[in-house]
């Protein structure tokens, strides 16, 4: 009875909040992505996110060069340009990679995508970073100038907002159902 009813609304819930949390942050994350790089008139674009429980950055979404195999794809937070960039919050810009000690250049080669100069920001909310939005390569220059970096700045808070909001959107999807399970739970025993 109530806990019939109880039962069907979680799996509604579940149901319902894995397809917006599916679908409409990410179909942004991508539009701001192929947006970033086609403004900036990179060879690609991307947006890492940060996982704090397995200490790792992942890709998110990915535009252009870089192969769209890499959406899911892990690497230690510590590693790597864009890893230098979470954890110092700090947005950088290199014209060559190749002069960088932080370019994981074996990572790169596996990708089949090895860029010659990267600009990448941190996605911020508030103090805390929640990944890494990173353009790649720009088609009519050696490299990104400052004037870039600020617009790529203005993107990347545009996709930390997208994200945040996903993630309180999640954390209360899941509250909620913990709650409703507790109270599933507490009918089934009365």
């Amino acid at each position: 009875m109530l806990a019939e009813e109880l039962g069907r609304l979680l799996l509604a819930l579940d149901a319902a909040g894995k397809t917006y949390l599916l679908g409409s942050p990410d179909a942004l994350l991508n539009s701001i992505v192929e947006a970033a790089a086609r403004i900036f008139g990179a060879a690609a674009a991307s947006i890492l996110l940060v996982n704090e429980t397995e200490g790792v950055l992942e890709f998110k979404v990915a535009y252009g060069a870089s192969n769209r195999d890499l959406i899911g794809t892990r690497f230690p937070l510590d590693q790597g340009i864009a890893g230098y960039v979470a954890m110092s919050g700090q947005p950088i810009a290199i014209s060559d990679v190749t002069q960088d000690t932080r370019f994981n250049r074996d990572f790169a080669k596996s990708t089949g995508y090895v860029p010659r100069s990267i600009l990448a920001t941190p996605l911020l909310a508030g103090d805390r970073v929640l990944g890494v939005m990173e353009v790649l390569d720009k088609i009519n220059a050696p490299s990104f100038g400052m004037q870039d970096m600020e617009l790529l700045g203005l993107f990347a808070r545009q996709a930390a907002l997208a994200i945040n909001q996903a993630q309180s959107i999640e954390n209360l999807s899941e509250a909620l159902l913990v709650s409703l399970k507790r109270l599933a739970g507490a009918d089934v025993e009365h």
